[in-house]
């Protein structure tokens, strides 16, 4: 997923492990907090420019489709650039094919509404608030390989399940209780939630249609869901609330907005660099932790004061996710372990 020159895999482990300690440390240390400046600018980023006073911007689709055309436009920089520069930028050819895109369609659906979904969550609830409201993509990835890929889950795993459904209906009360709950912000939570797992799914399926390129594939989303997008600004209203707009004309207004589109793409790239310098699970770890940062920066920044239940409710969160990441961890490597009923059928013979 890098955008530089790549190398052979196995020339990267084999000059990584001849790097000194302190050197692999650093990059990582430098890679892991790349990733957590680009994500909690983002969500702070999307904030203000969904639901700032000082902005009043009421165009939540109209923010959503200026990001996608900025990553639509950044990935057709970089192929071009690629295709002029050859050894100094390695990045996929891309060309707009239709019977590709035509391809591509269901999951873009599906992308248009998890990122939908994820601003106007992001819209109704406060950042401290968001990553509970948007939590349950575990439970619904759970639910989801069932109903879908008849894949079963092991009691632990539905264990720390139940952890996070239960912070969930925690940090909801207690929204309720301080009255802050928006339950408008909540159901799109809980929907984008859904969508994160149902892209995850259709990914999968989509991925041989763009010969198993993110970059491809990303460049091909963002373009299909800025057509989709237009008429969902007409029949909303928003090119007219656009059009009323105070501050269409400041350059203080476009410079925010395609900063927000440049953080939703750098989002992609430093997320894959963390794995790449990391691990899944590491990643996941991280990005917990990140999420847990980013929750007490909310609540320092906007001067808030919550209740010990909820912040119990976002260690039940944080806590059941990190669980969850673990058990499924220590899962697939016990699977990976196993001899399979072949190799064990050959060392019976052999003995």
């Amino acid at each position: 997923m890098a955008l530089m020159g790549t190398s052979d895999p196995s020339r990267e482990t084999e000059a990584s492990q001849e790097k000194p300690f302190v050197l692999r440390a650093l990059q990582i240390a430098l890679v892991v907090s790349l990733y957590w400046v680009t994500s909690i600018s983002m969500v702070f980023l999307n904030k203000y420019l969904l639901d700032s006073p000082s902005l009043r911007l009421d165009t939540p689709i109209f923010v959503t489709f200026y990001q996608c055309l900025v990553t639509a436009l950044l990935c057709k920089g970089l192929s071009t650039l690629a295709a002029c520069c050859p050894g100094a930028v390695d990045f996929p050819t891309l060309r707009l094919d239709l019977r590709v895109a035509r391809s591509v369609l269901p999951l873009s659906v599906v992308f248009i509404g998890m990122i939908t979904f994820n601003n106007l969550c992001l819209k109704y609830v406060g950042v401290a608030f968001y990553n509970v409201g948007r939590s349950l993509t575990t439970v619904f990835n759970v639910l989801l390989s069932y109903l879908l890929l008849k894949q079963t889950t092991s009691f632990y795993a539905l264990l720390t399940c139940s952890i996070i459904i239960g912070g969930f209906w925690l940090g909801v009360d207690q929204e309720g209780a301080e009255g802050t709950l928006s339950w408008m912000g909540t159901i799109f939570g809980v929907l984008a939630s859904l969508c994160v797992s149902l892209n995850a799914i259709y990914t999968k399926k989509v991925l041989p249609a763009v010969d198993d390129s993110i970059w491809r594939l990303t460049f091909y989303n963002n373009v299909n869901a800025c057509v989709l997008f237009l008429p969902l600004l007409l029949l909303l209203g928003e090119l007219r609330a656009l059009c009323d707009f105070p501050q269409l004309g400041s350059a203080h207004f476009w410079v925010v907005m395609t900063l927000g589109g440049l953080f939703g793409f750098a989002i992609g790239y430093v997320t894959g660099l963390q794995i790449k310098f990391t691990s899944p699970l590491t990643h996941n770890v991280s990005g917990t932790a990140k999420a847990c940062a980013q929750t007490v920066l909310a609540v320092l920044y906007y001067e808030e004061t919550k209740s010990f239940l909820w912040w119990m409710s976002n260690m039940m969160v944080l806590g059941g996710s990190s669980a969850y990441t673990w058990v499924r961890g220590r899962e697939m490597k016990k699977v990976q372990e196993e001899p399979s009923p072949k190799e064990d059928e050959k060392s019976n013979v052999e003995v």
